[in-house]
Order: structure tokens, then C-alpha cells, then sequence
């Protein structure tokens, strides 16, 4: 059992995560950037601290260095990052592991494979599975340009790293191509610190199908299910 866990995210994800560990009787740790200094889910951990440069608080929540620092200052023996932000960023699960520190989720060689979008489809391909058609991920907007030139429309712009919808676009025609890559770009610098685009086609009517699995270090694994989130 932990004895302290600090968890590196923000708002309801962080307050659901203090109230799970104080039922266990663990201690909890806050970050927050100075524009978060008032907010609510900061309160409701036994200890917080400062992090991130004062006038970019997204980018507080990506700052790893900072977060493990915290954490060491802290003495929490466990780091949870809740989703969204580092979530699925192997940098973190490298770094809590380089300093001792448990990281509640995959290890970072998990994360390199499916915190990376763009890996995990080309993992899926080497392993015989039907993929969709898309293209090579690129942060450069021509390199994207022309890759579309060989693809039908509608399709999607997608960012590599991340989730939750983030840095995503549908563009029905060529025309608003490139307007779509620069807005998802710029949302997914600033979400993941990650600019990197690919596209691939859509599916028209799509359903979304998750089977969710939870995993410990001794082997164990169960699955939750089938869940329908159309």
C-alpha cells in the first residue's frame, strides 16, 4: 500500500483521485500552477504544491521535472496522473521510475506504444490487423498537404499523442485542410506538448467500442466489459 500519493492533475479528475486514497488511508499531494492557487480540488489534498511558470498553467501540468520535484519534496512514494495531460506520456512514467517512485498506470515502455497513436496503429498493422487508411505523422503543414493529395475526403485530422477528442478535426473537403491542421496543432501543442498530425479517413456512422482492462505488476488482468461510447 502507498503511504503517499501525489496526483498530477487538476479539478474533479483530482479530487475523485484524493477521495479514493483517503478511504484508504493515504496520504495526498496537490500540484497546481499560481493561476490554480484558489481552486477547490487544491484544498481538498493534505499537502499542495507550486509548480509551472506563472502566466501558463496548461503547460504547469506538463512540466515533468517539476512534478517529480514536488513529489520527492513531498516524499509521496506514488504519482497518479489521472487522464489527460501526462496521462499517457511515457516521459513521466520514465522519470518516476529513474527516481523511485511508483507511477500508477502502464510503465513508460506501454506509453511509448500506445500513448503514440501513429506506434500503436503501425504495431496493429505488424500484427495482421485491418487498419484504417491514413498517412505518416508529420508537425509540418505541407508535409500533411501533400499526403492528403492521395486520400478521400471526408477525413480526419488527428494528433499523435493524447485523447478526449483533443487536437482532433473532421474536414470534409480539401479546402479547409490546412486551417483544420493549424487549429488542431496548436491544441495539441498546448494539451500534450505535442504537435505531430496524422490523417486518416473517416468512418461515416461509426460506432465506438471500448473494452476497458485493468492490470497489476503480478499478472493479474481482468476486463470490464464491453462499453458503448457512441
Amino acid at each position: 500500500m502507498f503511504r503517499k500519493i501525489l496526483v498530477a492533475n487538476r479539478g474533479e479528475i483530482a479530487v475523485r483521485a484524493f477521495r479514493a486514497a483517503t478511504e484508504l488511508g493515504i496520504g495526498t499531494v496537490a500540484v497546481f500552477p499560481y493561476e490554480d492557487r484558489f481552486a477547490e480540488y487544491r484544498l481538498k489534498a493534505d499537502e499542495s504544491y507550486q509548480i509551472g511558470e506563472v502566466g501558463h498553467p496548461v503547460r504547469a501540468y506538463l512540466d515533468v521535472a517539476g512534478i517529480i520535484a514536488a513529489a520527492l519534496e513531498a516524499g509521496a512514494d506514488a504519482i497518479y496522473p489521472g487522464y489527460g495531460f501526462l496521462s499517457e506520456n511515457p516521459d513521466l512514467a520514465q522519470a518516476c521510475e529513474d527516481n523511485g517512485i511508483t507511477f500508477v498506470g502502464p510503465d513508460h515502455t506501454i506509453l511509448e506504444l500506445t500513448g503514440d497513436k501513429a506506434a500503436a496503429i503501425a504495431a496493429a498493422r505488424e500484427a495482421g490487423l485491418p487498419t484504417l487508411r491514413g498517412s505518416r505523422p508529420s508537425d509540418q503543414v505541407p508535409t500533411l498537404l501533400a499526403a492528403a493529395e492521395g486520400m478521400d475526403f471526408p477525413l480526419f485530422v488527428k494528433a499523435v499523442s493524447g485523447g478526449g477528442g483533443r487536437g482532433m478535426r473532421r474536414v470534409e473537403s480539401a479546402e479547409g485542410l490546412q486551417a483544420a491542421l493549424t487549429e488542431a496543432m496548436r491544441e495539441a501543442k498546448a494539451a500534450f506538448g505535442d504537435a505531430r498530425m496524422y490523417l486518416e479517413e473517416a468512418v461515416i456512422g461509426p460506432r465506438h467500442i471500448e473494452v476497458q482492462i485493468l492490470a497489476d505488476r503480478y499478472g493479474d488482468v481482468i476486463h470490464l466489459y464491453e462499453r458503448d461510447c457512441s
